[in-house]
């Protein structure tokens, strides 16, 4: 059976709507998902988005709800996860198969159908995820542990081995799924997406991807 039961194979949404119609009119043709419709924040808006918080999107039930380590400046200047030009995240939700095609950030609120969300292990935003305080990790898993009791996703897949570490104070884990579990979800650690992690490709972040989402689809 797919994780949770939520989730009928690669053609369906968490909530039973099929993937392949997401993002095309009456008429058929697909919607472009490109980000030129959008202005880039300018400086100041940039350095005033610094501490603020950005809603999640996320739904009861869910498959999968993709945890990041916090909001960056571009994020919080926007109001959408992973916003940054560079970041990987939505390239590698559809290189593994999450998504029909690209999403563009803006098109975040289209995730819970397809069975998927997005929240953070750390609220505010920031220039760089270093910025955040160990005691700040510790005390954002206690918050997620929350959210998971109350929305039930299957999954909890948190963006970030490091913020996994320390938030969970679980030194030596690696990327893949974890043993313990979260208010009853199923743990997996993903690389983080940034495009400052050198370590991983777009090819290979793809393919970490990929082996949450076949495990996902059964």
């Amino acid at each position: 059976m797919p994780a949770g039961g939520r989730n009928a194979g690669p053609a369906t949404g968490g909530r039973g709507h099929p993937a392949d119609d997401l993002g095309h009119t009456a008429d058929g043709r697909g919607r472009a998902a490109g980000g030129g419709r959008h202005p880039r924040p300018t400086k100041e808006e940039l350095a005033a988005a610094a501490d603020r918080t950005i809603p999640d999107v996320i739904a009861g039930g869910l498959d999968v709800v993709f945890v990041g380590i916090n909001p960056g400046l571009w994020s919080a200047a926007t109001g959408w996860h992973f916003a940054r030009p560079g970041n990987r995240f939505w390239p590698a939700l559809h290189r593994a198969g999450f998504t029909p095609r690209q999403l563009h950030p803006s098109e975040q609120d289209e995730l819970p159908r397809l069975g998927l969300g997005i929240t953070n292990m750390v609220a505010r935003a920031s220039a760089r995820a270093d910025d955040l305080t160990a005691a700040e990790l510790v005390a954002g898993a206690e918050v997620l542990a929350g959210k998971v009791e109350r929305y039930r996703p299957a999954w909890v897949a948190v963006v970030g081995v490091t913020a996994y570490r320390i938030g969970f104070a679980r030194p030596k884990a690696g990327f893949g799924p974890r043993p313990e579990r979260l208010a009853g979800a199923r743990l997996w650690v993903l690389p983080n997406p940034s495009g400052l992690n050198a370590h991983f490709t777009a090819e290979t972040l793809g393919a970490a991807f990929g082996e949450l989402r076949a495990v996902v689809a059964g």
